[in-house]
């Protein structure tokens, strides 16, 4: 049982926190501000062919591993672009997996290696305001007519989507009525984003401001047939592909944003002076750090376990669900007792740490709710009956 870092995986810490390096605290302070896509931070990891670290080679990417892929996007966030950085090229690193593995060859020659080399840019359309995470009872509605499909409906909190070029779609096709079982009649799709026919409203959040979120509104979208992956109704069983990488991945950022907090907050203890010493010397600010570090150091073994099942075709489910609540809360966690360390002074932007706060909430809601992922846990590791 080897714990140590492949050099290959090192050679990813230090290419990748080096790109990252030129984007320093006050670029993302700045990006908190005044919003706006990190274009040339984009550009950057783009130039250098970070965005297909998990695509094939023959697609343009460098056909890696869930493992590395992890470790690049820990890296970004614990540089201190947090969830800023790594959500501009989170759909890059696994989103277009479906095309990857059930596309035809026309499809991943002109779909795949634009998205690895950032010469488009994509979002992923599958949430809806009325169905949260019940898949299964999406209502957007794609209706076939001769050679293309009209989509007529509703997404939210789809990120990107104010620069996206692309969409990767998850639509019904077959009215829920009609099919057997709920999963059935749902089709993928991987087509350009037609503003005629997509209206794009952003959302006002608390935190990342730099990667947009937004509701889109379908108004006889038109797709053409060449732009379905894979088999009318199958859509479902392609997206699960994408769900425990995508649980991987953000626990990795989790861990990453909680630890240049835990870094940030450490620094701060040993610098800043009360009655006479530093607060740093005081177990009431050692204990509470000491315990986020520990819990994200086990965050992230679970992070590196789970990435090794999926890597070597291991079942992954309860890992990856696991990783991704422990590094949910840990990440959380440590952002707030960051603040708590600060003061004050944890309460000012200057000090970054209370925009890590309002970054960690993203990886403990989205893609899945601590809630369900416990559930996950309880059905398929403990054996309990299903809650819902």
């Amino acid at each position: 049982m080897d714990f140590e870092l492949t050099e290959d995986q090192v050679a990813i810490v230090d290419t990748v926190g080096r790109i990252c390096r030129k984007f320093g605290d006050e670029y993302w302070l700045e990006k908190d501000r005044t919003g706006g896509f990190p274009t040339d931070f984009y550009d950057a990891l783009a130039s250098e062919g970070w965005l297909g670290i998990c695509t094939a080679e023959e697609h343009g990417g460098a056909g890696l591993g869930v493992a590395e892929a992890a470790i690049m996007m820990r890296t970004i966030a614990a540089s201190g672009a947090g969830l800023s950085g790594a959500s501009a090229i989170h759909i890059n690193i696994f989103g277009l997996k479906p095309v990857e593995l059930h596309g035809t060859p026309g499809q991943k020659d002109r779909m795949l290696r634009p998205m690895t080399e950032g010469r488009t840019k994509s979002c992923f359309g599958v949430t809806e305001p009325n169905t949260g995470l019940n898949t299964t009872q999406l209502k957007l509605r794609a209706e076939r007519r001769g050679d293309r499909y009209v989509v007529n409906g509703q997404k939210v909190w789809i990120s990107t989507a104010q620069v996206a070029d692309r969409i990767l779609l998850l639509a019904r096709t077959t009215p829920l009525e009609e099919v057997g079982k709920p999963t059935e009649g749902l089709s993928l799709f991987y087509t350009p984003m037609d503003r005629d026919r997509i209206r794009v409203r952003e959302i006002e959040k608390m935190g990342r401001k730099a990667v947009d979120s937004n509701e889109l509104f379908f108004e006889d979208f038109e797709i053409p047939q060449e732009d379905l992956i894979g088999e009318e109704g199958a859509g479902f069983g392609y997206i699960l592909h994408g769900l425990n990488p995508e649980r991987i991945l953000i626990a990795a950022e989790a861990v990453g944003l909680g630890m240049v907090a835990i870094e940030r907050a450490a620094s701060y203890a040993n610098e800043r002076h009360v009655f006479d010493r530093p607060i740093g010397k005081n177990q009431s600010i050692q204990h509470p750090l000491a315990i986020c570090r520990s819990e994200l150091e086990a965050a992230w073994l679970m992070v590196l376990k789970a990435a090794w099942e999926f890597d070597t075709g291991r079942p992954c489910g309860a890992t990856a669900n696991m990783a991704k609540y422990l590094a949910g809360e840990a990440g959380f966690n440590a952002c707030q007792q960051a603040v708590m360390t600060h003061g004050g002074f944890g309460y000012a932007k200057e000090y970054h740490v209370e925009r890590y706060l309002r970054e960690s909430l993203i990886p403990r809601i989205a893609p899945v709710s601590p809630q369900l992922a416990l559930c996950y846990i309880a059905e398929r590791v403990l054996g309990l009956p299903k809650s819902y």
